[in-house]
């Protein structure tokens, strides 16, 4: 079988992986709501939200495609923001409230580039008090709407790529490619305070959660339109979220021994994760040991042929 090749799960059985382009305006689990409503289908989560303020690609996971979601949360992230440099917000975006404003200088291209050579590659970032983290059992965001604010440790992130596209003062566009937990907010924040002026975050999309890409998602209201057998169709199977580890194949006899919790002997293939099939139906992801002993480590449920 192909490493590229996607599989299925059991026959008719509602599951996958839905990819939507969020609009500005309403919070990821509204969203989510939405489309379960739209799909017919309970059981579901995302795999990285958005602020309510920010758009783009929104992976939401159906039914079985669950058990894979977490695999999905380590992934990159790509964004388009804009950065409004002179005014700094109390939630470092747009949708807060005023704390600080300042002259914007005149900087030319090298000034900005000069800026942007601080945050690439591996850096350290304190999060933002408007966040889901936790301090002593409380989200930060539930502090900061009490005027509260706590130390926040830095947390390592690393920015694989960050380009300014477009400088007319005071904003500025920038493409930026970065690790899970990265706050754009916070990027643009660090940055305005090395430019000498504050800076916030001003606009916000989402354009790839890898491996999937905003060019292949649906809009919400495009979505709302369909039926839900129509629906259905766009879900992509779920080992869409898991085709960076090997396939393996498996006859019959073998890929109802590995369901039912045995363990599987003689197997060829490279030690680690793997992705298990039963002719083109996914079965989950097991775990080749280097005797080529295959053990199950996230099944979905299937009906055997």
């Amino acid at each position: 079988m192909s490493d590229q090749r996607p599989g299925r799960t059991a026959a008719g059985a509602p599951s996958g992986i839905l990819l939507l382009d969020k609009p500005s305006g309403i919070s990821s689990n509204a969203a989510l709501s939405r489309a379960k409503r739209v799909l017919g289908i309970r059981k579901a989560g995302h795999t990285g939200t958005l602020d309510p303020m920010a758009s783009g690609l929104l992976v939401l996971c159906f039914g079985e495609a669950t058990k894979v979601s977490g695999f999905l949360l380590d992934a990159d992230k790509a964004y388009a923001a804009e950065a409004t440099l002179g005014v700094s917000t109390d939630s470092e975006d747009a949708e807060g409230e005023v704390i600080a404003e300042h002259p914007v200088p005149e900087f030319s291209r090298e000034d900005i580039e000069a800026a942007l050579t601080f945050f690439r590659g591996p850096i350290e970032q304190v999060p933002p008090m408007h966040s889901a983290l936790k301090h002593k059992g409380q989200r930060l965001y539930e502090l900061a709407r009490k005027g509260e604010v706590v130390e926040r440790p830095p947390r390592a992130v690393v920015i694989h790529a960050l380009e300014c596209v477009d400088w007319s003062s005071p904003r500025m566009r920038l493409n930026v490619r970065c690790s899970k937990g990265t706050y754009i907010r916070s990027l643009v924040r660090d940055l305005g305070e090395v430019l000498g002026c504050g800076a916030h975050l001003s606009a916000l999309r989402r354009t790839l959660s890898s491996p999937f890409e905003i060019t292949d998602a649906i809009t919400l209201d495009a979505l709302s339109d369909l039926e839900a057998d129509s629906a259905r169709v766009l879900l992509l199977s779920p080992d869409r979220a898991v085709l960076h580890f090997p396939a393996v194949q498996l006859d019959e006899d073998f890929a109802l021994r590995l369901q039912q919790g045995q363990t599987l002997p003689g197997i060829k293939g490279e030690p680690g994760l793997v992705r298990t099939y039963r002719d083109d139906d996914f079965l989950g992801l097991a775990t080749l040991d280097e005797d080529g002993r295959l053990r199950a480590k996230r099944l979905l449920a299937t009906n055997p042929s």
